[in-house]
């Protein structure tokens, strides 16, 4: 992170703020929270471990110094509570909201929490901070919400039809943004995250991220799936260029970037056949079962797109965002940690 560690410390100009964090215990909550504490910030976090986990956060401590540690109150609570939401916005300069449950299978397969955790618990975020006068929410949008659109690279201002409930909560979160920023004067930023991985991404259960689960899968030499032919493609992005998109955005001072929504990748494409190779042969040195190893493939999954690739033109442009890490700099970077974490 230190690529523009300086840049963002020169923009807090060396003063303490208030920020919160919503699921400050997941994947990319966690990652936030250390960048803050690293930053000698102030964080509140709010995470109800439905998908968030202590360890996240256990591991976050052992990255920072106690005093740092220290600049870091956590709630147990759930943004779905308006209550909790009002309470923990006091005081609070800028809000990173993480929290949801995501998953586009989840999603169809229980499409009612989807919409009460992702809808519900975002308008509560939004208006708890709207009530506290919060600076500035930053909030996690999805690429998911390109939907059929054909168009590659995806482009902020061009979508098509959802394709999954998660996809529809998604969306609805940038509209109800766009509504209480123009109604109440007040500021938000969404960011379409692409495919990201790293650090701390849980590799279990049915709802598992692609890179985490294949690695784990390879480490105990369990049998690796791709849906499809293998010639879906994403734009995977590494968690150190999704913390660098959330601190851009919450302290920027471009006002024409403000009440905007922005693509959160790297711009480049890989297959799934491609992603395979690639962690097989990072992982073969260490695990010789992997020499002549072969995924196997099986049926498209329901509500995933084909093909997907992000025009982040506009996030450089308003933000000054320039992702540090390729898919191959992420994956090398990350590796030692899945090794140590997944064996």
């Amino acid at each position: 992170m230190t690529a523009y560690f300086d840049s963002v410390r020169g923009r807090l100009k060396l003063l303490q703020k208030n920020w919160l964090v919503t699921g400050v215990a997941g994947f990319i909550g966690s990652n936030l929270l250390e960048a803050l504490l690293k930053l000698d910030q102030r964080v509140v976090g709010i995470d109800n471990f439905s998908t968030g986990k202590q360890q996240n956060l256990d591991d976050v401590r052992s990255q920072v110094t106690e005093g740092q540690w220290r600049n870091f109150r956590f709630v147990e609570g759930d943004v779905c509570d308006f209550t909790q939401c009002l309470a923990v916005t006091r005081g609070i300069d800028y809000c990173l909201h993480q929290a949801a449950l995501g998953s586009v299978p989840r999603s169809i397969e229980d499409p009612l929490k989807t919409n009460q955790n992702n809808i519900t618990g975002s308008l509560n975020v939004f208006i708890a901070a709207r009530d506290n006068k919060v600076k500035r929410t930053v909030y996690a949008a999805s690429s998911s919400t390109y939907g059929d659109h054909p168009g590659l690279p995806k482009v902020e201002d061009q979508i098509g039809r959802p394709l999954s409930p998660y996809a529809v909560t998604k969306y609805v979160n940038e509209l109800y943004a766009d509504v209480i920023a123009r109604t109440y004067a007040t500021e938000l930023i969404g960011l379409r995250y692409f495919n990201v991985f790293g650090r701390r991404q849980d590799p279990d259960g049915a709802y598992a991220a692609v890179i985490p689960k294949w690695i784990s899968d390879m480490i105990r030499n369990n049998p690796v799936f791709i849906n499809g032919d293998g010639s879906t493609t994403r734009d995977f992005c590494y968690i150190d260029n999704v913390v660098q998109a959330n601190l851009l955005s919450a302290l920027t001072d471009n006002k024409d970037a403000v009440n905007q929504v922005y693509n959160v990748a790297v711009g480049e494409r890989t297959s799934l056949n491609d992603l395979y190779e690639m962690m097989r042969l990072a992982l073969t040195a260490d695990f010789s079962h992997l020499k002549n190893a072969q995924p196997g493939y099986r049926d498209f999954r329901l509500g995933d797109v084909l093909h997907s690739l992000a025009d982040i033109s506009k996030a450089k442009r308003l933000l000054g965002y320039s992702p540090t890490h390729t898919i191959s700099r992420g994956l090398n970077e990350a590796m030692g940690w899945y090794v140590q974490n997944l064996s």
